[in-house]
């Protein structure tokens, strides 16, 4: 991972970066003053540059100007918007990738730095992420930013939740981007067990498909059942002595989806080793908290399997008895993620008894058509709860909108031969999905939090601190949002 280091000054200046701040459409960029400002004959060149270069300031912005002979020998200008923190991660990414040819810069940072140093280093660490299997070229040769702040000790917490962020965040987008040629459930099962070795406060249980049949897993098991690699749940506790809130993140683990015997067309087939993308986001939340030893309770649960199409698939019309009792019927195979979902919110609410329940599932195409490529849908029947897990998701720069729990859908939901119809023709999908799920959560029903993130979950492009390809998204909200339960 590139190495970043706090410095009180500048210790070498081979490559300057200097941020430009852009105050509003009608006034001119200009610098931002920093903790340690550039030598005045720096200073008065950069300030020149800015108009003579048309800057406008905007975040992500980067300009290089080579001085032959000149300590530093480059300067770099850095837009950096208006300066909040997105802003800031939107800069560290472009600069990530502006400097990716060089090994070393030094960037100067504001006085009052939190928010700049945080949203600069995670999109320094975000936006050079390379999956790290199967990327082409090599890697930049970019290895180590020093940033330059008034008082290096104070901000180091700050540097290291950034870190900590990002390296989650890239472990997600390593599950996610890993093709399904190698990823099954016994192997995300594996990473989750390499992950959390060493923590001695993690605890991890991995049920196989003999102890979810025994314990009642229907969902987990019909929708495996089609696969010659056997379903999993992954049970994963952080549970530290301080705690005095315990929160379930549930996440959706469908390691690859062909849609079963309702078999999806190829070219919607074709990138479904995302649909386990739930189950790395929470999975490397709960790494999170504890490599940040959050004091709250975090307890993820990833059920885990492939949805494959053979002679022991699940078929439209069967009905299946969840965790807990309650029966589904399901007529579209395709509409897999919810019958794993439910039987995980059950047995979270049933037996693990938390104070809050969160899920994060890849769960519908209607959340792109609703939302677009990079908002999660959000649904909750708790106002507090929803507003405080949305400010979390925004500040930590991804996005999420709250749409209705509409209770005259829930008629939707009625079976003539089960408790529930899963997958009813109505319309409204990503809705009558998130309405489901809430029949599962039982006394958690009014501290739950739905989420989905299909859309969000991939890029087809760079962006910002995203690269092309799996997100990680909802590893820096959830983060956030634990960060303010402790």
């Amino acid at each position: 991972m590139l190495a970043i280091r706090l410095v009180s000054g500048p210790e070498r200046l081979d490559t300057l970066v200097l941020p430009v701040r852009r105050e509003g459409s009608d006034t001119p960029a200009m610098l931002v003053p920093t903790a340690s400002p550039p030598a005045d004959e720096v200073r008065a060149e950069a300030t020149a540059l800015i108009p003579a270069a048309r800057l406008t300031g905007e975040a992500g912005e980067a300009r290089e100007h080579l001085r032959p002979g000149g300590t530093p020998a480059r300067l770099v200008l850095l837009g950096v918007g208006t300066g909040d923190e997105q802003d800031w991660r939107a800069a560290g990414a472009a600069l990530a990738r502006a400097a990716r040819d060089e090994t070393h810069v030094t960037v100067a940072l504001p006085v009052d730095a939190p928010a700049a140093l945080r949203g600069l280093a995670e999109g320094l660490l975000l936006g050079s992420y390379r999956f790290r299997l199967t990327e082409a070229g090599g890697a930049p040769a970019l290895a180590e930013v020093d940033v330059v702040v008034a008082d290096p000790d104070a901000l180091a917490h700050t540097l290291d939740a950034a870190r900590t962020t990002a390296a989650m965040t890239g472990l997600a987008r390593d599950l996610t981007n890993t093709p399904s040629s190698v990823k099954n459930p016994a192997w995300f099962a594996a990473q989750v067990e390499a992950a959390a070795a060493g923590h001695p406060d993690l605890h991890l249980r991995v049920r196989g498909p003999e102890e979810l049949a025994a314990e009642g897993f229907g969902g987990i098991l019909a929708v495996g059942g089609g696969s010659a690699s056997g379903p999993r749940l992954v049970e994963l506790d952080w549970r530290p002595a301080d705690a005095r809130t315990h929160v379930v993140l549930v996440g959706k683990g469908i390691t690859f989806d062909t849609g079963g015997i309702s078999i999806k067309p190829v070219p919607a087939m074709k990138l479904m080793r995302k649909d386990m993308a739930g189950a790395a986001a929470v999975t490397a939340a709960c790494l999170g908290a504890a490599a940040l030893r959050l004091p709250v309770r975090v307890t993820t649960l990833a059920p885990l399997a492939e949805n494959m199409v053979s002679g022991s698939a699940f078929r439209p019309g069967d009905i299946i008895r969840h965790y807990g009792g309650l029966t589904s019927e399901t007529t579209n195979s395709d509409a897999e993620g919810r019958l794993v979902l439910a039987d995980a919110l059950a047995y979270a609410a049933r037996e693990l008894k938390p104070d809050l329940l969160v899920d994060l599932a890849t769960l519908t195409g209607a959340n792109a058509v609703a939302l677009g490529k990079r908002h999660g849908a959000l649904y909750s029947a708790n106002d507090q709860l929803a507003a405080d897990l949305l400010g979390a998701i925004e500040g930590a720069g991804e996005r999420a909108w709250r749409m209705p729990l509409a209770a005259d859908y829930v008629e939707y939901l009625g079976s003539d031969i089960a408790d529930l119809h899963s997958s009813p023709d109505r319309g409204a999908g990503s809705v009558v999905a998130a309405l489901f799920l809430h029949e599962f959560t039982g006394e958690l029903r009014d501290r739950w939090v739905h989420v989905d993130m299909s859309a969000p979950s991939w890029s087809e492009d760079v962006h910002a601190e995203l690269t092309k390809g799996a997100t990680g998204w909802g590893v820096r909200g959830l983060l956030r949002w634990l960060t303010t339960l402790g």
